[in-house]
């Protein structure tokens, strides 16, 4: 079949595309009821579980109390019960290990009972202790691959739930997952650690306020899950789709996102299908998703849910990116999670929105109606202020990978300096404290839009910075760097560390200061507010983050760092302070921060090789031949004219020629570059960058010239503009 053909069947297939399954009804089956069903919640508990066992979980769960071991047998059985009820046969420890996916290993619940028939037993040894395989899980250098065992350990915190499949359902359980030195191997040990340490710094400044109480402080998070969606008829013609999650060859469509058509548009029914059935899968696992929309590039689309817990939003954000992908296959799609598919048009993040409280306080970095007047609120977004502008570069290197380097510096992507946004409003506070005091607040308003049957609408104090990696949106920090295929677990870690750093500098000062009586807290808060303005106010910048002006006035006049790639952040992660930080605050040993820049660096390399690899690939046996054909096609109808005497323009043949040749030699030249050799992973990673990134994209150049003169019919692959607008 001619690669011409393939993309006929596959425009075909999704022109007559009709869902497989059946229509859902909310009538009958209301999201409100459905909401949870298959989580063992605090409900759930309340009803199955003795009240002193209850009590017991409950205190672990909400004041952080040490789990008591002798109730794990109990809550054990009522769990499987529960699950059993549901027709669940096989449980599994659901953990989150350093590829960034999500792992689990399925054990049943039924033992022979010795006389030809079987029971369901689950014991509260196995529900807090599981022993997966750990010898194929990347650990950097904390083991050697002989030692594999590997514990997982039940995470109280974040509820069971049921995990529903067309012929059967498993209970999973949330687990953290450490080697048998008890070293961290995943992605949530070291954010309980940060929860840990940020609540005992928090309750310390806390206490000056009246505030500080047994009720744990958390980092609480939302974030914004962006992705593509393309039809597999498409993606299973483009092998670079299908190993590496975005294209690697592709000229540009005659229509991109130019037209601001997109953003916010009427959502395609099949679509929208889709994301019904989506949220009805994750409303049975508690997800709190809320808002559904396009999103700037054609094919682009958001999931957006309420805030919640950082742990259990990192474990729901895992649920909601393999719900995504589950679902897009139930209706002949394939739902893209790279930061940058697509070159051209804007990629994937993660806008991780995070703010600190619990219940009872709320948000710490709520200003109220008068922000100026607000201490508390000004205590804990100055310590976010320092803390960004302290350890703005460990923040970047959170964010460091092959993929999301594609997309940060443009498309609504932040550039890779740090800085924070505040708006209007703080801004001006600030620049008061650092006068001596603050007077006044901006005030918010009415905006009115000029037509009577209209009503006056509440105005926020300031605009949105969309260039920014660390907005003010309000409530909350709006964390913008975090690319769309990542775990929000690494940010997350960074951010309670810094800000736990920040707020012991702050509860330090403060009891230096301070009366026994506090008749001078005032005093105190507003010269520390003042001296924190002073030294940290370089990393506040509410302009255009894009800007040529703003990058060099940020290195050269605030001393802010610019690390635009992978191989530049990652170090980051070796230096002194950062080290000091997570050791002081027993979030990482250095022995384990050493095993992430390892890992992170090994992942680099991999992913690009394999991209070259394909790049080569792919411009040989799929790009080159389709060309050679027309350039056949364009030499024979030379020779025709010239044997019945007619002139032949030799213009296009030579042009096509010449575009051949530099694809071949790009092709061979990017393959000397991978015959190199390197010892040291930090090497490997800089020389793919600065030699192999640049030569895919010299092979890349000539293949997308090609593809916009060679014959249609004899184009292998699926276009930009069949991709994107074909849904």
């Amino acid at each position: 079949m001619s690669g011409s053909q393939a993309r006929l069947n596959a425009t075909t297939a999704v022109n007559n595309f009709r869902a497989t399954n059946k229509p859902l009804n909310f009538m009958d089956e209301k999201p409100t009821d459905l909401f949870g069903c298959n989580v063992f919640n605090d409900k759930v508990m309340k009803e199955r579980l003795p009240k002193n066992v209850y009590k017991s979980l409950k205190r672990t769960i909400d004041m952080g109390d040490k789990m008591d071991p002798s109730i794990a047998d109990t809550v054990a059985s009522a769990m499987k019960d529960w699950a059993v009820s549901k027709g669940a046969t096989h449980y599994t420890h659901v953990f989150y290990p350093l590829t960034g996916l999500t792992a689990e290993k399925h054990d049943g619940f039924l033992v022979p009972d010795g006389k030809g028939g079987a029971l369901a037993e689950f014991s509260g040894k196995l529900l807090i202790q599981g022993e997966p395989d750990a010898s194929s899980f990347p650990s950097g250098g904390l083991r050697t691959t002989f030692e594999a065992r590997g514990y997982t350990c039940w995470d109280v915190t974040n509820p069971a739930y049921i995990l529903e499949n067309p012929n059967g359902t498993t209970l999973c359980i949330p687990t953290a997952f450490v080697s048998w030195t008890g070293e961290a191997l995943d992605k949530k040990t070291p954010l309980l650690r940060s929860q840990q340490a940020l609540n005992k710094q928090a309750q310390r400044v806390l206490k000056f306020f009246g505030k500080a109480s047994d009720e744990r402080v958390v980092s609480f998070c939302g974030p914004e899950q962006e992705y593509f969606l393309v039809d597999r008829n498409f993606v299973l013609n483009r092998p670079d789709l299908q190993i590496c999650g975005r294209t690697l060859f592709g000229a540009p469509s005659a229509k991109g996102q130019e037209m601001e058509d997109h953003y916010f548009g009427a959502i395609p029914p099949r679509v929208l299908s889709f994301m019904m059935e989506v949220e009805r899968e994750l409303y049975k696992l508690g997800v709190p998703v809320k808002t559904r929309h396009n999103e700037v590039a054609p094919g682009q689309f958001e999931i957006a849910p309420i805030f919640e817990t950082s742990n259990l939003a990192t474990d729901h954000n895992q649920m909601v990116m393999t719900t995504l992908k589950e679902v897009a296959l139930r209706y002949g799609m394939v739902c893209l999670l790279h930061e940058k598919p697509f070159a051209g048009i804007n990629g994937s993040g993660k806008h991780v929105n995070y703010s600190v409280g619990n219940a009872t306080l709320g948000s710490l970095f709520d200003p109220g109606d008068t922000p100026h007047e607000n201490m508390q609120f000004l205590v804990f977004c100055a310590a976010a202020i320092r803390a960004v502008h302290k350890y703005g570069a460990l923040l970047r290197a959170t964010v460091a990978s092959a993929s999301n380097d594609h997309r940060l510096g443009a498309n609504e992507a932040p550039p890779a300096i740090m800085s924070v946004y505040l708006g209007e409003q703080l801004t001006d506070i600030f620049e008061q404290l650092k006068k001596g005091g603050a007077k006044s607040s901006k005030t918010k308003g009415d905006l009115r839009v000029g037509v009577d049957t209209l009503p006056p609408l509440p105005m926020d104090a300031g605009d949105r910075n969309r260039t920014s990696p660390f907005a003010f949106t309000g409530n909350r920090f709006e964390f913008r760097a975090v690319g769309s295929n990542m775990s929000i677990a690494g940010p997350q870690v960074a951010l309670n560390s810094m800000l736990s750093e920040s707020l012991d500098y702050i509860a330090t000062s403060l009891e230096n200061c301070v009366k026994p009586d506090l008749s001078n807290l005032n005093e105190c808060v507003s010269k520390l507010l003042q001296d924190i303005v002073k030294k940290h106010e370089a990393v506040v910048f509410n302009g255009d983050g894009y800007s040529e002006a703003w990058h060099k006035e940020a290195v050269e006049k605030h001393g802010l760092e610019n690390l635009r790639t992978t191989p530049e952040a990652l170090p980051v992660l070796a230096r002194k302070e950062v080290k000091d930080l997570f050791v002081k605050y027993e979030v990482f040993t250095e022995r384990e921060l050493d095993s992430r820049q390892n890992i992170y660096l090994e992942q680099y390399v991999k992913t690009v090789m394999t991209e070259a690899q394909l790049v080569i690939r792919m411009a040989r046996t799929m790009i080159f031949p389709g060309a050679v054909r027309y350039q056949n096609e364009l030499a024979e109808t030379c020779a025709n004219l010239r044997a019945i005497g007619k002139d032949c323009v030799m213009t296009s043949l030579d042009d096509l020629t010449a575009k051949l040749r530099g694809l071949q030699k790009a092709a061979n030249d990017l393959e000397e570059l991978l015959g190199q050799h390197f010892d040291d992973l930090q090497a490997e990673a800089t020389f793919l960058c600065e030699k192999v990134l640049p030569k895919m994209l010299e092979v890349r150049s000539f293949a997308d010239a090609l593809e916009v003169v060679v014959a249609d019919d004899l184009w292998n692959l699926p276009t930009y503009q069949e991709m994107l607008f074909i849904k």
